[in-house]
C-alpha cells in the first residue's frame, strides 16, 4: 500500500461512515481484512508516520483551543481524527494549525476531534487476519516536537491562533 492508496481508503471509508468516527474505524477494519497482512503492516506503518508528523506543540495547542483542554490522551485522539478528516485537512493543519479554523468550518467539540479507534483499526485487522499482535512499528513515545507554550495563557493562545481564537477562544 502506497501513501495514495492510504488516503483513498481513509476518504472512501470515511464518507461511507458519513464522519462517524466509530463506524469510520469499523469500516476500515472491514475493508483492511479484505487486504494482505503485509498491506496492513504498510497501512499502520503509514498511519503511525502521520501520528508522528502530527505530535507537535503548535497543533495540540490548536486542538486545546479547538476542545476546551487537551491532555495527552485526547491529543493522541485529536491526531487520529485529523488523519480521519483526509489528506487536504491533515496537511493544511500541519503547515499551519490556524487553518484548522477554515478547514474545519463546522467543528463541534462535542461530536468531532476524538477518533481513538481509528489509531487501532490496523492493528485490529491485523490481528483478525493473523491471529497475531501487530509488531512493534516504533510508535512514539516522545515529547511533542516544538517549543513548549503555554495554553492557558490568553494572550499567546489568541496571537498564535488568531483565527481559531476568534472562533472558539474566550
Amino acid at each position: 500500500m502506497d501513501e495514495t492508496d492510504f488516503w483513498l481508503l481513509i476518504d472512501e471509508t470515511r464518507d461511507a461512515s458519513q464522519g462517524d468516527p466509530v463506524d469510520h474505524a469499523d469500516m476500515l477494519v472491514e475493508r483492511l481484512v479484505e487486504r494482505t497482512p503485509d498491506e496492513v503492516l504498510d497501512f499502520s506503518r503509514l498511519f503511525e508516520a502521520r501520528m508522528s508528523r502530527a505530535w507537535r506543540t503548535d497543533l495540540w495547542g490548536a486542538a486545546d483551543l479547538l476542545l476546551g483542554g487537551a491532555g495527552e490522551d485526547a491529543f493522541e485522539f485529536f491526531c487520529a481524527w485529523l488523519i480521519g478528516q483526509g489528506r487536504e485537512v491533515f496537511e493544511g493543519a500541519l503547515a499551519d494549525p490556524d487553518e484548522l479554523a477554515d478547514l474545519l468550518p463546522d467543528f463541534d467539540e462535542d461530536e468531532d476531534g476524538d477518533a481513538e479507534e481509528l489509531g487501532y483499526a490496523g492493528d485490529r485487522a491485523y490481528e483478525q487476519l493473523t491471529g497475531l499482535h501487530i509488531p512493534d512499528l516504533g510508535r512514539r513515545t516522545n515529547d511533542p516536537v516544538g517549543a513548549d507554550f503555554d495554553f492557558d495563557d490568553v494572550r499567546v493562545m489568541e496571537q498564535r491562533y488568531p483565527r481559531l481564537w476568534e472562533r472558539y477562544g474566550g
